[in-house]
């Protein structure tokens, strides 16, 4: 590209070229990619899951179409707002309280001022290896990078964040001993960018408990969580207690909105005016349009039979590869997971680490879009399912993982 970086406005657009050719996407409708010839593939990537209800979903456009046409950007309060704020809240449980903003950096940011504040300490806690936004406070310790393996002797730090090993209950009470000025945790339920790697049995409850006997609050990070495996908060099915969320992606279809949501006596620190928060477009007219219209049809969705389907196909796809000789596992859920070259899943971040193989997923990625499935072809990428992925989709990626497999 002449003008556009690396010819994509975001990192995680990166895609190999195949053949000499690069890929572009002209069009997308339910489960469906059109590319720069028009050829159809079935899209396992899903905005990297910016969708529960496929690509273009008629309601929703509908929505935000007609925002967009009383006027996107009115400066002052709009009709919608509340009403959104509102919805929203119904997903959310204690977290009553609503802002509404453009990204899930943007809420992620906020929710550690709002924590901050709240408590009068500075330092806030992730996981290593999570995946918490891209502002320089929490873009450390991401997957793939030295210091989320937390192999030296000294916990890492950078700019009063702490990094924390996932599914660690020892090294999460060592923390709380060494350290007594946390504002909060953040916590992603899944350790999603790392592969989908599940909780175990109480631990989020455990990190809950802890967080809060020592004077810490609690931040669900469901930015990618949220909303999919319930209409509601993974976490907190999971078993976490939160004081702060955030959320994004499946709350607006595809268009750009995200929000924290909070219990009112932290929240109310804002109305106080203790708290600065600010942003030209957030809760725009389209953005609470498309937040309105995607609630109300996640709020009836049949999410134990998308979580079945899933389950089902990819329950097939590792079937598919020991077909053929390959021992293949899977991590996550049957609305997200992750494909490893291994036959035992990784429980924990250094688990993952180990058996990624990059060159594998990059050859498998190339397969699959050589039989028209688009998937994610990094090493921690993940395949979303939406509740647009009927029979005849899920028939299309079982049938190109095959094919693909067998060009392995």
């Amino acid at each position: 590209m002449k003008h556009l970086i690396g010819g994509i406005s975001s990192g995680g657009r990166a895609l190999p070229e195949i053949d000499g050719q690069a890929f572009n996407v002209t069009r997308s409708n339910g489960p469906w990619l059109w590319d720069s010839k028009g050829v159809r593939y079935v899209d396992t990537a899903m905005g990297f899951g910016a969708t529960m209800l496929g690509h273009a979903q008629v309601e929703v456009m509908a929505a935000a179409s007609a925002a967009m046409l009383n006027g996107p950007m009115p400066s002052f309060a709009h009709a919608d707002e509340e009403a959104a704020a509102a919805a929203l809240a119904t997903f959310t449980g204690d977290l009553s309280q609503v802002i509404f903003l453009n990204t899930g950096s943007e809420a992620v940011h906020l929710a550690c001022r709002t924590a901050r504040v709240a408590t009068g300490r500075q330092r806030i806690v992730k996981f290593a290896a999570g995946y918490d936004g891209w502002y320089d406070s929490v873009a450390f310790g991401n997957a793939g990078q030295a210091s989320a393996l937390m192999s030296g002797t000294t916990r890492p730090e950078r700019d009063g964040m702490l990094l924390l090993r996932y599914n660690d209950f020892e090294d999460a009470e060592q923390l709380f001993r060494d350290y007594s000025d946390i504002a909060a945790l953040v916590v992603e339920p899944v350790l999603a960018n790392a592969g989908c790697i599940e909780p175990a049995p109480g631990y989020l409850k455990h990190l809950s408990d802890l967080a809060h006997r020592n004077g810490a609050l609690v931040i669900l990070d469901e930015v990618l969580m949220g909303l999919r495996l319930c209409p509601g908060l993974t976490g907190t099915l999971l078993g976490a207690e939160p004081d702060l969320a955030t959320v994004g992606k499946a709350i607006g279809s595809g268009i750009p909105v995200a929000a924290l949501v909070g219990k009112p006596e932290y929240m109310g620190l804002f109305e106080q005016g203790k708290i600065v928060r600010a942003g030209t477009y957030s809760g725009a007219p389209p953005a609470c349009a498309a937040v309105l219209a995607t609630l109300k049809q996640l709020a009836t969705a049949n999410y134990a039979a998308l979580l079945t389907r899933g389950d089902q196909l990819r329950a097939q796809l590792i079937a598919a590869f020991a077909s053929k000789g390959m021992a293949v596992s899977s991590t996550g859920y049957g609305s997200v997971f992750t494909l490893w070259p291994s036959a035992t899943p990784p429980r924990t971040y250094a688990d993952a680490a180990h058996v990624a193989d990059s060159a594998w997923t990059l050859a498998l990625h190339k397969a699959l879009r050589r039989e028209r499935v688009m998937s994610m072809p990094f090493a921690f990428g993940r395949t979303y399912l939406t509740f647009a992925h009927q029979e005849k989709a899920l028939q299309a990626v079982l049938e190109g993982y095959k094919a693909a497999i067998a060009s392995l």
